[in-house]
């Protein structure tokens, strides 16, 4: 049988958390926000830690240009908003601080790969990327890897914009 804090360890990394590439903190900066969108490719020459001027910008994972969106696709969205009350809404919510945080206002502040990475590459993100690890600092849970596909991110990510006002 296993101890209260080793069950309460276990128990904290399964706690699905969408939320760290998605705080609404007041500790994160401005110069987190993402502009409209970069052209700059993947492999343009790395940073000191390690990562590209891509990857700071849109995230670590199988996302590696960037995400064009234009109208939202309906269809696209309601898919997404299914995933989110099955997969997500456990630990998030739209306009406050849950388990992890509010993801209502995410599309203004993370550009489209960013989310897309966050979402299929948690482990990734929270053990590289400078902002992942520090919401991951202050929301104590990283977030699991919940083994979605890239069609199934674009639909959560096509839900979250239509809840950005």
């Amino acid at each position: 049988m296993r101890s209260i804090p080793a069950l309460i360890s276990a128990a904290s990394l399964a706690v699905v958390v969408v939320s760290v590439a998605c705080s609404t903190s007041a500790t994160e900066n401005a110069s987190t926000t993402h502009p409209a969108s970069s052209s700059t490719p993947a492999s343009a020459s790395a940073s000191p830690d390690g990562l590209t001027p891509f990857q700071l910008e849109h995230g670590i994972g199988p996302i590696t240009e960037p995400v064009q969106v234009d109208g939202v696709d309906k269809a696209m969205a309601q898919a997404g908003h299914e995933l989110f009350e099955h997969k997500c809404s456990a630990c998030h919510k739209m306009a406050d601080r849950y388990v992890g945080p509010a993801l209502g206002e995410v599309t203004r502040r993370r550009s489209p790969a960013f989310v897309m990475n966050m979402v299929l590459n948690p482990q990734g993100m929270v053990t590289k990327h400078p902002v992942s690890k520090k919401l991951l600092g202050e929301y104590f849970t990283p977030m699991p890897n919940l083994n979605l596909s890239k069609t199934e991110a674009r639909e959560l990510l096509e839900y979250l914009r239509t809840q950005a006002h």
